[in-house]
This record gives structure tokens, sequence and C-alpha cells, in this order.
């Protein structure tokens, strides 16, 4: 069990959407995987996402997911605090979804900085996770921009890179690196000679930054998107009038990217097991693995 301490100022956003349709039918539109214990340790995907981060947020959460899932979402987390449950009318992946609860959270704490962390992922290792996030926070107080990178354990070609610098050298956060680009999902070869080559991490979409810095990032690329979410967060009222006019685009193309390459982005290189349980072979993979774990066998496999 972790003993992680909680983060002053530190607020967890966890967006909740997708509908995982390589596992269907376990996840569906009405029914996705974060909705589900897929793993078979008694809680969902989302429960587990919350158990991780409530050690370092405390009751500083805010979930963002569909107007469908909201009610299941509330159910599942009684400790969530209804003002901080935001339901989309729509999808508009993910940047529109971040930047509103970044607005939200601005509008309360302006010095916050805020983590965000995708409800449908698998994460082992929470110490090396809580270790990340707490370097993560340094970073961004520091006004960075930070994703935490995944080692590559194979060369996936499902996965967009980083491209890591030089350290930083920043107090708190003594493996963070400056990201100098976000590269595609490579090609088999190019995958292959990132793996060989070092200094590349897997992009899991997982960013720490202060509130304020990053709806600054947006109203630079797409100002258009940081005015909505603003208005929003302080007329809620206006969602229905406003959300079907914001850009559908994701964190990583609208602000991250561009981002990397003024230097404003820095990665903590992940110390912990991460998996997005993209399909029937991962989720095969998880399920075997915590069965070996629990008779103390080993598994030895392809990530």
């Amino acid at each position: 069990m972790s003993v992680a301490s909680e983060i002053p100022g530190f607020w967890a956003v966890v967006p909740a959407g997708g509908a995982g349709t390589r596992l269907w039918p376990l996840s569906r539109r009405r029914s996705p995987k974060f909705l589900h214990d897929l793993t078979g340790s008694g809680r969902t995907l989302l429960q587990a996402t919350w158990d991780r981060l409530t050690p370092l947020a405390g009751e500083r959460v805010v979930v963002v997911t569909g107007r469908d899932h909201a009610p299941e979402v509330a159910r599942q987390l009684p400790g969530l605090d209804a003002a901080y449950l935001l339901a989309e009318p729509s999808p508009r992946d993910s940047m529109p979804a971040i930047a509103w609860a970044a607005a939200v959270v601005a509008a309360r704490d302006p010095d916050a900085v805020i983590g965000s962390f995708a409800a449908d992922h698998v994460i082992t290792g929470v110490d090396g996770f809580h270790a990340a996030v707490g370097e993560a926070v340094a970073l961004a107080r520091a006004g960075h921009l930070v994703t935490l990178g995944i080692t590559p354990t194979y060369a996936a070609t499902g996965f967009g890179y980083i491209r890591e610098g030089m350290p930083l050298g920043i107090a708190g956060a003594p493996s963070g690196r400056a990201v100098v680009e976000f590269v595609e999902k490579p090609d088999a070869g190019r995958a292959a000679s990132y793996l060989a080559a070092g200094g590349f991490r897997w992009n899991a979409g997982m960013f720490v930054v202060r509130a304020t810095v990053l709806l600054e990032l947006v109203e630079q690329w797409h100002p258009a998107i940081a005015e909505g979410v603003r208005a929003v967060a302080g007329a809620p009222e206006r969602l229905d009038e406003v959300w079907p006019t914001l850009t559908k685009i994701a964190i990583d193309h609208a602000v991250a990217e561009p981002a990397a390459a003024l230097g404003r982005v820095a990665v903590v290189p992940a110390t912990f097991g991460w998996d997005d349980i993209g399909d029937f072979d991962s989720l095969a993979g998880l399920v075997a693995g915590a069965a070996a774990e629990s008779t103390g066998m080993s598994v030895i496999g392809e990530a």
C-alpha cells in the first residue's frame, strides 16, 4: 500500500470517456470499459483511478464524463463532490474536456496544479506513480507542461512517442527532462529504431500543469476553446449553447506538440507499470499477470 502524502494545491482531473470499441462487447458506448472491473481486482477501472489519485489530491478530484455515464460515475464514486462531476453534452475529445476542468479549478484556486489521468488505464507500482506525479508537480510549478513518459518495452506502433532531451535540474524533480518533440505513431521500422536508440518514451496522455498555464496555452493556439470553457465555468447554464462550438481535438495535438517545439514541455520518466487495455490481447496479459502474482508465479512475455 502506498504511503503517499497529499500534495497541497494539486487537483486530479479524470477524463472518463470513450467507448473502448476494441473490447466490444465488454465495452460499449453506453457501458464503456472504465465502468467495469476488467482485471478482477474488485474495483472498476474508474474506482482504481480514484484510489490512486485521492492519496495525492484528497477531495480535489474533477471527473469529466458524458451525460449518459454521469449517474453511474456518481454511484461508483460516492466521495466525488457533485460540483466536480462535469457532464459533457457530446464528445469533443480530450482538449475541451481537460480545459473545462482547468477553468473550473482555476476559478476556485488560481495557483492550482492539475494532473490529467484517464479513467481507463491500469497502473501497477503505485508508489512509483505517486513519486512521478510529485516530480511532475514540481516541474509544473516552474511553468512547464509535464507529461509522464512510459518506458517502451517493445516496438509498439499503436502509441505516440516522446523524444526526451537534457535534464532540467529543477529542485524536487531530479529525473525531469526537456521534451524535444512528440512523434506520431510510427511504422514498425521506426518504432524499432526508437527502441534501439533509447531516449524515447511512450506518450500515455498523462499531463500535469498549472491550470492557468494550460488555459494560456489553449488560448494561444485555440482561443475559441479557451473562451468557451471559461464562459461555461462562469455560467454553467450556457453549457449546451457553447459546447457544440468547441473544436474537437486531443490535448496532445492542441497544445503539447506545439508547446514542445517552444521548449515548454517536460517529461518525467515513469518507473511504474502502465497499460491502456486497448484490446483483448492486452487484457489477457493483465489477467494472466494478476493470476500469476496471486500464485507467486512469474509470467514472461511481450507487453
